[in-house]
């Protein structure tokens, strides 16, 4: 396991970065609640005269005089963006960095298969969005126990496992993608995070584009339907797994006999 704990160790600086200003972030919104709860009933009017705007973001069939409402279109924002982002780089940046550092040579000198460290890779990529997640839940109940409001358990775990299974897509998809580029792999993960998240955005304002749903890793991250149906959309989540595991057998073909540069 040295290859996984050498790449957990390179991304120390990233994971509590990005850990911390996720988990911060939520926390500041929830911390804000108090201070809004009276105001919301307005909110609730001004959002239900929006229009497709409300529809793009699921916000139409949320009550903004509740936490769990809050916390789903606030809090759920921050998580779903910023995760993504995170996990798009961690992803993509996993096995092009060897050529982009120019230590491939050294690596591949080591008695280890090219196998063996696309999975010690991919391990280490999902237990770094785990070690994230981890940190932004434990914000999220530490900042939801200062406010003293009551902890809406099955809702909140439904929408962070929602989340991390998400971040997993993402994640793989841009997996695949690392072991085909040498270069430039971030704004490429981040570009298809953006773009996942336009796709999700297009397929909730016209019925014509639902089948994106089935595209897009944010389709089963709606914290609206998670909370009406009170369970992870698996019509969408389905096909999302199986989009990853397909980006992830591609990786393992394309790397495996890739002319690697040192």
């Amino acid at each position: 396991m040295t290859i996984f704990k050498q790449e957990i160790k390179s991304q120390k600086l990233a994971i509590l970065i990005w850990s911390f200003s996720i988990g911060l972030l939520v926390a500041v919104c929830v911390l804000m609640y108090p201070d809004m709860k009276s105001q919301m009933s307005d909110v609730n009017d001004m959002f239900s005269s929006m229009g497709k705007f409300t529809q793009a973001f699921g916000m139409d069939q949320l009550n903004f005089g509740t936490l769990v409402g809050f916390y789903a279109v606030e809090g759920g924002n921050m998580l779903g963006i910023g995760g993504a982002f995170f996990a798009a780089i961690i992803g993509v940046s996993a096995l092009m960095k060897e050529e982009k550092e120019r230590t491939a040579e050294f690596l591949m000198t080591h008695p280890v298969s090219r196998k063996r460290v696309i999975t010690e890779k991919l391990a280490s990529t999902f237990a770094i969005i785990i070690m994230m997640n981890v940190v932004v839940f434990i914000c999220s109940l530490s900042s939801i126990a200062i406010i003293g409001e009551d902890i809406f358990w099955k809702e909140l775990i439904l929408f962070h496992v929602a989340y991390l299974l998400m971040q997993f897509e993402i994640a793989g998809i841009c997996f695949g993608i690392s072991a085909f580029i040498k270069r430039a792999g971030i704004g490429i993960g981040i570009g298809i995070a953006g773009l996942m998240y336009l796709l999700n955005i297009v397929a909730n304002i016209s019925d014509g584009a639902k089948f994106l749903k089935y595209i897009t890793p944010f389709g089963y991250t709606e914290t609206s339907d998670i909370i009406n149906s009170g369970e992870i959309n698996m019509g969408y989540l389905i096909p999302g797994m199986m989009i990853m595991v397909i980006c992830i057998v591609i990786a393992y073909i394309k790397y495996s006999r890739k002319d690697i540069a040192a």
